[in-house]
């Protein structure tokens, strides 16, 4: 693994820089935020500055937008390719009032951690969304897709992951009678390294590890880079002297199971996210087998312990059929999901032909949320933009070109992993997304949607990838465009999430919050209801009213079926990575599930079923409200604004997948 002090090595007075006239323009002003988009925005993506006060949104765009040019001038400066400052001033002028105006969005990672030193001197991974890892070579390589897990997990990336290394490496256990101190460092690389050596010592019969956490910062000790607070040595100390010696004990003079290779990657994930305030996600992609599909069985206790971890999603190969059993566990409680391997490497958008070629051949995953085709080691940066918030095409095809250049700038910055890099820079994959696509349907017409928005909005995105790519001298991206599920970044301008129906018309949606928290304060004296959490003591729980716009019809409304075509038709007009959907099915619909996948086989990459149930919960996340309901709710709530010195230690940065489902 191994990390350059400064990855870009870009001195401070030699960045990018809008002009002071220009950001006069935004000074002291708030966009259009959505019901939840300001509380979201303070919560998650404004970070503290040198000054003590926290950002506001016109100095993250700044910051996000200066950080994009700075990578751009950099990298031509290093390849002495033409740099055109004027040019670069009025291009970046216009990609800042795009984001201002939320056409486009950049990342949960991107707002977080574009523009700071972080991706200066520690490099890429910080800026993407997602990764896989394959364990296919175990047998020759074993520690790095752990480390590998880890490491990008820490830097709030969502990681997926195989078991194709099942059977190929044997516990050797450690020496007996043996051991050797290792002082961990209080950094992400010394966690990655602790557990590199542990994992070294099962396998190749050395000398326990006997480490040291001394160093490791106190709990509740703030944390400058990611932003959050310390968990303490001990979500490590479980991980290192509990949860790994348990999991490789199962195994001595034995070879690795699937079982075995899910346990390790799942209690990785569970120390990261117990670890910091940030979220993380996991995907498990293993074979339609017995012991596979038990690891998800409800009450197992790998389950409770560490099994929660990951979303397990089934390989289906060479057009073959899905077993009744996983059919039978995706109907109980939605999973296993389903990806289609071959589809993902041999087409780009389904249905156009691949003559004769697989395209992404060396695919071997996908991430967490499934929008991504991925080698292993690969990581991803994804862009959201939001056809709904347009007038007409000609509009969203300027806002494409912004939210395009945005994630190709990301292909320039170079990682910490060098087997990351391997990959990265000869695909140069990204994608292009959209939310608040049934919106945009309900606005404009299926027809014209699907044909101009997305066929048009594709061909346009190849058209660009052809001219900024050769400006830049790097190849062109493999693959261009996907449907992220979305999550925090589409509460921002106020979009449903990706793919997906809105609840209803009007309901409230509720979020839990630290009960210490200074935004409740806030948002209780600006009319907002708060209510103690009737789970946990320590939380309360904030209900905002949320009227949809472009509203025909709510996700109980619309059935599996039209679910299932919406995505079919989002593969075959605009993705050529993926759509990442999941698929509600009511009880009546159970028994269409098997039909279900043969039937759209050739015409999806990946899906995932979800079982609509009466929950009956109280503060349920969501809660179908009347209009009248609704309008009494706004006629108590006043306008909302926080001092920029507040102080919060919320979730900080978001996840790299960052849909509902799919995080940690």
């Amino acid at each position: 693994m191994g990390m350059n002090s400064s990855i870009l090595q870009i001195a401070a007075d030699d960045r990018f820089a809008l002009t002071d006239n220009f950001l006069g323009n935004f000074k002291g002003k708030q966009p259009e935020w959505g019901p939840l988009g300001y509380v979201t925005y303070l919560r998650t993506y404004s970070r503290m500055m040198d000054d003590g006060k926290r950002e506001e949104f016109w100095q993250t765009c700044k910051r996000v937008i200066e950080g994009v040019y700075t990578i751009q001038r950099a990298h031509c400066r290093k390849l002495h390719l033409p740099w055109s400052p004027q040019k670069a001033q009025h291009s970046a002028q216009e990609m800042y009032r795009l984001m201002w105006e939320m056409k486009f969005l950049p990342p949960g990672r991107g707002l977080w951690a574009m523009g700071t030193d972080m991706v200066y001197e520690k490099g890429g991974a910080c800026l993407n969304n997602c990764a896989f890892v394959s364990t296919e070579n175990l047998a020759t390589n074993f520690t790095d897709p752990f480390v590998f897990m880890m490491d990008m997990s820490m830097m709030g990336a969502g990681v997926g992951f195989d078991v194709e290394g099942a059977g190929k490496v044997s516990v050797a256990g450690v020496a007996k009678g043996m051991s050797m101190q290792h002082r961990i460092s209080d950094d992400r690389e010394g966690w990655c390294e602790a557990l590199r050596a542990l994992l070294e010592s099962y396998i190749r019969g050395t000398a326990k590890c006997d480490f040291n956490y001394d160093e490791i910062r106190e709990k509740g000790a703030l944390i400058k880079g990611f932003g959050g607070t310390s968990s303490g040595a001990g979500p490590l100390k479980r991980l290192l002297d509990e949860d790994i010696p348990e999991i490789m004990s199962r195994y001595l003079g034995k070879c690795l199971d699937e079982a075995g290779i899910a346990d390790i990657f799942n209690a990785i994930g569970r120390c990261v996210v117990a670890g910091n305030v940030r979220r993380s996600a996991q995907i498990a992609l293993g074979p339609q087998s017995s012991e596979f599909i038990a690891l998800k069985t409800p009450g197992a206790e790998r389950l409770k312990k560490w099994g929660w971890a990951s979303n397990n999603t089934v390989v289906v190969r060479n057009g073959g059929s899905v077993e009744e059993e996983c059919i039978d566990a995706t109907k109980d409680n939605g999973e296993p999901g389903y990806f289609w391997l071959d589809n993902a490497r041999r087409y780009g958008r389904m249905g156009w032909g691949n003559d004769g070629r697989e395209r992404d051949a060396d695919v071997a995953g996908t991430n967490p949320c499934s929008e991504q085709s991925l080698e292993s080691f690969e990581m991803c940066c994804l862009v959201e933009t939001f056809p709904a918030r347009h007038k007409d095409y000609e509009e969203y095809q300027r806002t494409l070109k912004y939210a395009y250049l945005y994630a190709k700038t990301v292909t320039l910055v170079p990682t910490h992993f060098p087997q990351t890099n391997a990959v990265m820079m000869r695909n140069r994959r990204i994608g292009t997304s959209m939310s608040g696509i049934i919106q945009a349907m309900n606005k404009f017409g299926r027809k014209e949607f699907f044909e101009k928005w997305c066929d048009g909005g594709y061909q346009y995105l190849r058209e660009l990838d052809k001219v900024y790519s050769r400006w830049l001298c790097i190849p062109a991206s493999i693959k261009l465009s996907s449907v992220k599920p979305s999550g925090s970044v589409s509460l921002l301008p106020g979009v449903t999430p990706g793919i997906h129906h809105a609840h209803s018309r009007y309901y409230l949606r509720r979020i839990r919050f630290d009960k210490d928290s200074p935004l409740v304060v806030k948002l209780k004296g600006s009319g907002y209801v708060v209510e103690k959490d009737v789970v946990d003591d320590h939380a309360v729980v904030v209900s905002f009213p949320v009227e949809e716009t472009h509203f025909e019809r709510s996700k109980v409304e619309v059935s599996m079926w039209e679910q299932l075509e919406i995505a079919a038709q989002m593969q075959h007009w605009w993705a050529d990575n993926q759509v990442s959907v999941t698929v509600t099915f009511k009880q009546s619909e159970k028994c269409d599930i098997k039909n279900s996948l043969e039937m759209y086989s050739n015409r999806l990459k990946a899906v995932s079923f979800l079982p609509l149930s009466e929950h009956g919960y109280e503060q349920a996340p969501y809660e179908e409200i009347t209009s009248a309901k609704y309008a009494e709710y706004i006629a108590e709530i006043s306008k909302f604004r926080l001092s920029k010195k507040l102080d919060l230690n919320e979730e900080r940065g978001g996840s790299g997948c960052d849909g509902d489902r799919c995080v940690l």
